[in-house]
């Protein structure tokens, strides 16, 4: 059997929660503080601009990336 790439739907939850309370998320699969990168978006003058956050593990490269004005995954 082998391990998924992916992060499991719970595992993607406790990462977004542990950022939502200000933390320093830690991968679910390697215990390693997690790096984050601030993704802007959209066009000027359109009046949408998706802000989000990429969580990404530097030890296994596992990421994930997170809508921040919503809080769910993309």
């Amino acid at each position: 059997m082998t391990e998924q790439a992916q992060y499991e739907p719970e595992e993607q939850r406790a990462i977004r929660d542990a950022f939502a309370r200000g933390e320093r998320p830690l991968c679910p699969r390697c215990g390693v503080a997690m790096t984050v990168r601030s993704i802007g978006g959209g066009s000027f003058g359109l009046g949408y601009a998706r802000k989000r956050e990429w969580l990404i593990c530097p030890q296994c490269r596992r990421s994930v990336i997170f809508d921040l004005k919503r809080g769910t995954r993309t």
